[in-house]
């Protein structure tokens, strides 16, 4: 009698690796509306295992049925800052009074507030 575990028959124990952490991210760019059984159906792993994946190692989630990426990336930011900058500088640029007006009123029809 062995004190030591023998071969065992079934699923591989060790299933977080970088080869199916590289699978799984081009299966999710390929087709970001792709299920979480899918997934593991195809690379013969567990359903939670390929959710703890998505969501530690590729830092991804579920949104409007479509994986996408959990925060956004150094050029997302700095466009939006861009972008805002930009939008300052219009501001600036034209007639103060009857652009707020303009931009107030967007705001409360679009959060579905009554005019005054």
């Amino acid at each position: 009698m062995s004190s030591e575990d023998g071969e065992r028959s079934g699923r591989l124990k060790k299933v977080i690796t970088d080869e199916n952490i590289k699978q799984i991210h081009k299966m999710i760019l390929n087709d970001r509306k792709l299920k979480l059984n899918e997934i593991a159906d195809t690379l013969k792993i567990s359903t939670e295992r390929v959710h703890h994946i998505i969501h530690e190692y590729l830092g991804m989630r579920k949104l409007c049925a479509k994986w996408v990426p959990r925060e956004l990336t150094f050029d997302q930011k700095q466009r939006r800052f861009d972008d805002s900058e930009q939008c300052l500088k219009m501001i600036k640029l034209q007639s103060v009074g009857k652009h707020n007006s303009r931009l107030v009123r967007l705001w409360r029809l679009y959060f579905g507030m009554r005019m005054e």
